[in-house]
């Protein structure tokens, strides 16, 4: 069957999948891949799938935002995935988590505009225990600060002339922000699959720290190899744990 907006045929949907919002980052971790192979690229989303340490793995990227972002979940997991990993990157909330630190989400706030059109507003958006924990695991692996804990998913990225709540989020606790977590965690539990999310901080999304922001700087780019070799062995880990 071929997917439709991924166009990509699901027999070659492997059942673990790691998802990233940048085509060009999708690339970049097929090339970990024994024997990788595009498989398709279309509008935002690229498709790779090769080998890891003897387990099939895709690669798919899902562009900006949690509706278009929801469809490549909806189509992954229609053509066979079982467990998604999103890799991506966040805005702090704290200098204790600063750039290059490392966030596995546990949860997230949904507060963007498609899950709401999905579940009722009171139903959260939680990822999977036993991936959540494997990505924490691995991810303390790989050094350098590592943080877990519940981050926003916002549709907002510029500031507009209504005032962004970063800082009500701040105070209740969450650690980071990023913009798709939250359609992932709802559409893996409507869907029955499991899904987890490690991101590497690029910068501070509190006012009262931000500097000027710049994701393209080394210490960011040395955490998004941090995160993509936790991505990566965490998949090693649920693929032990799954026949075992």
């Amino acid at each position: 069957m071929l997917l439709p907006i991924l166009q990509v045929n699901s027999e070659d949907i492997p059942p673990y999948v790691l998802v990233c919002g940048d085509p060009g980052r999708a690339a970049v971790i097929a090339a970990r891949l024994e024997g990788a192979r595009e498989l398709a690229f279309s509008r935002e989303y690229r498709t790779f799938v090769g080998q890891y340490e003897g387990i099939t793995v895709a690669v798919a990227s899902h562009g900006v935002g949690s509706a278009g972002a929801a469809i490549c979940f909806e189509e992954l997991i229609r053509g066979g995935a079982t467990t998604l990993i999103r890799v991506g990157t966040a805005g702090s909330y704290s200098e204790e988590t600063p750039a290059g630190s490392l966030v596995v989400s546990t949860a997230a706030v949904r507060a963007e505009g498609l899950t709401r059109q999905l579940v009722p507003e009171g139903f959260p958006a939680i990822g999977d225990g036993r991936v959540i924990q494997a990505l924490y695991e691995s991810a303390l692996e790989q050094g350098g600060v590592v943080r877990q804990g519940i981050t926003v998913s916002l549709d907002v990225f510029f500031q507009g002339a209504l005032e962004i709540p970063h800082k009500a989020y701040k105070q209740a606790g969450a650690v980071a922000v990023e913009m798709e977590i939250a359609a992932l965690y709802v559409v893996a539990s409507l869907r029955g699959a499991r899904a987890g999310a490690i991101v590497a901080v690029d910068g501070y999304a509190d006012s009262d720290l931000a500097a000027e922001y710049d994701p393209h700087t080394n210490v960011v780019a040395q955490a998004v190899e941090r995160e993509i070799a936790a991505a990566l062995g965490a998949v090693v880990k649920l693929s032990r744990s799954d026949r075992g």
